[in-house]
């Protein structure tokens, strides 16, 4: 039974109980709005349900509460940034802010993470520095999910990236996607909701088939589009993992493993649009490929044709009115925290 909560009281009660674990309330506001948000786009999977894990691993010390990064490398143009363990949301935010103010200097710029922790999704991270007027992109690894292409043991982390531009009168376009043909953490909210997973998600560890999200969980997923999905997630992890100087393939821990060193990486670029084209005109011209992109015919039974990024908005935009809708399960989880940190439940 899922139940509707308030956007801001949801990132209140995430900011008070990050807080009682140990996170500055700066630091503990971002992260909450990431996860919030991550539910009010539509995507359970990198929402609130992740916060009961980031806790365990603040209580392990596994990711460390106050972060406290170092710039091991400045050419002005390019940084290397080492995260120091501490919470991805923070660490990223400081290198995708860093890479914006670098690109305002050089017209653009690249910065590499180490030692870095989940940051949540990766267009929370893009859209901001296409807030700021850049083409944001960001690339990360993550912990072993699929097989490389022929194999039979999982050693390629689904490796998320994103790439968001400024648009014009429909605001940003943004694409986020994993290489997986679906994100590890939607089969984390299918469980929440007791249900299975569609056929061709994943087989289990024996390498069958299967529909059971906690069997998929234990076992492999499929990349999205074949040997395709796995060469770009292997590139991922040499753009995430090898160049930043931070662990790849087997390397790389999950945030749901509550005792164990992360070691993602992540890579930022950004590139401001003044210095290749005139801002305005960009956006007219973003206008026109999406006008021209959504008045193509439709095909049977399809209502309307969205460019990157459109459904998230407008989930987001009803989520703020009408609530975010949370299964039991995960409410149930966010109740144990509330008792365990003495910080007000949610309703």
């Amino acid at each position: 039974m899922n139940a509707r909560v308030d956007p801001a009281e949801l990132t209140g009660f995430a900011t008070d109980v990050l807080r009682a674990a140990g996170v500055p309330e700066a630091d503990a506001r971002l992260v909450a709005d990431s996860l919030v948000t991550a539910d009010a786009q539509g995507h359970p999977s990198h929402g609130v349900l992740r916060l009961g894990w980031y806790v365990a691993r603040l209580r392990s010390g596994a990711m460390t509460a106050v972060t406290d990064t170092r710039t091991v490398v400045d050419m002005g143009a390019v940084a290397v940034l080492d995260g120091r363990h501490g919470v991805g949301q923070v660490v990223t935010d400081l290198a995708c802010r860093d890479a914006v103010r670098r690109a305002s200097e050089h017209g653009v710029s690249v910065v590499a993470v180490r030692n870095s922790n989940h940051f949540g999704t990766a267009s929370y991270w893009t859209r901001r520095m296409a807030d700021a007027g850049c083409v944001g992109i960001l690339t990360t690894n993550g912990s072993p999910a699929m097989a490389p292409w022929g194999g039979r043991e999982k050693t390629v982390g689904a490796n998320p990236w994103s790439i968001a531009t400024p648009g014009g009168n429909h605001g940003p376009v943004v694409l986020d996607i994993a290489n997986t043909g679906v994100a590890r953490g939607k089969i984390y909210a299918a469980l929440h909701r007791g249900e299975d997973v569609p056929e061709g998600w994943a087989l289990d560890s024996s390498g069958v088939p299967t529909t059971d999200p906690r069997a998929a969980i234990e076992g492999i997923l499929a990349p999205m589009g074949g040997h395709k999905g796995y060469g770009i997630a292997f590139m991922m992890d040499v753009l995430s993992g090898v160049l930043t100087g931070s662990s790849y393939a087997t390397g790389v821990t999950g945030p749901y493993v509550p005792d164990q060193r992360s070691g993602c990486g992540h890579l930022v670029l950004a590139l401001r649009v003044d210095a290749v084209i005139d801002p305005d005109d960009f956006g007219h011209r973003v206008d026109d490929l999406i006008t021209t992109t959504k008045a193509v015919p439709k095909a049977a039974g399809v209502d309307e044709i969205f460019h990157p990024g459109e459904i998230e908005a407008r989930a987001e935009a009803l989520s703020h009115q009408t609530g975010i809708s949370l299964p039991s399960k995960t409410l149930d989880e966010l109740r144990s925290l509330a008792a365990d940190y003495d910080v007000k439940a949610v309703a």
